[in-house]
């Protein structure tokens, strides 16, 4: 009877290495590989948004992603945020034209305005998944919110293709990969249906930055962060002036309860 409970004890313990010899397995071939972690400047509770990597940001979004990928919440006006001036945002989209219908109820397309949404690739859903072997590419507007680990992830994904040359043996019998395939090391399954998007000098940036293909992934990152929260700057200040408040508001009452109970009176 007291050999039941060591049985129990010796059982468990060998599933449990079992488990985590599994568990170092699937790390090893390469299941389970989570991305660099990189600072950012607009995490932590005083997190700003470097302004200048956003506006380039934007301009990897227009030149690059903008093809496939939407922006729905956002309209062209909100660019003044970053710190443009409306007459360079003007500049920016003089070239876009945007579905309109005219005062007969006729369609048109017409310049785009500050107050347009962003201009959506497709016309619908059904237009983009069939432009796209049967995939939709997402909305980017919220994505840094709705990826795990958000801009990491987006960044390592960016950065992450793998050539068909460079992968091993293994790696390619292990995820069915061929030649027509695009493997990224971060993606869930590892086998992506979009190619690389991103190459070193891809876009000449504005400002003169050297457009490497780091570079280009860590600034679309910053523009896409600040799509998913334009007002996280204002909410952080609010939240700093509350504490303050609170903290003052703490020192004052403990100061009215010491005067209150003194032993003076």
């Amino acid at each position: 009877m007291r050999m039941l409970p060591m049985k129990k004890l010796l059982v468990s313990g060998a599933l449990a290495l079992a488990s985590l010899g599994a568990g170092v397995a699937a790390i090893a071939a390469g299941t389970v590989e989570h991305p660099p972690h990189k600072h950012w400047h607009f995490q932590g509770p005083f997190g700003t948004y470097d302004r200048a990597a956003a506006q380039r940001g934007y301009q990897i979004y227009a030149e690059v992603c903008a093809a496939c990928h939407s922006l729905q919440l956002l309209a062209y006006r909100n660019l003044t945020e970053l710190g443009l001036t409306e007459s360079q945002v003007k500049s920016l989209i003089k070239d876009i034209v945007v579905p309109d219908i005219n005062d007969d109820g006729q369609p048109i397309e017409r310049p785009a305005r500050l107050s347009d949404r962003f201009k959506k690739p497709f016309p619908n859903e059904l237009a983009a998944a069939a432009a796209n072997n049967g995939k939709a590419p997402p909305d980017l507007s919220v994505i840094v919110k709705a990826r795990e680990n958000g801009p990491n992830y987006i960044h390592g994904l960016l950065t992450g293709y793998v050539p068909y040359d460079k992968l091993t043996p293994q790696e390619i019998k292990e995820f069915a990969v061929t030649k027509d395939d695009n493997f990224n090391k971060y993606f869930p399954g590892h086998k992506i249906a979009m190619a690389p998007p991103l190459a070193d000098d891809k876009v000449t940036y504005a400002d003169g930055t050297k457009a490497t293909t780091d570079q280009e992934a860590s600034d679309v990152v910053e523009f896409l962060a600040w799509a998913s929260e334009p007002h996280m700057e204002s909410r952080k200040r609010t939240g700093v002036r509350v504490i303050l408040f609170l903290l003052a508001m703490a020192g004052f009452m403990y100061a009215v309860k010491r005067m209150v109970w003194s032993d003076k009176h």
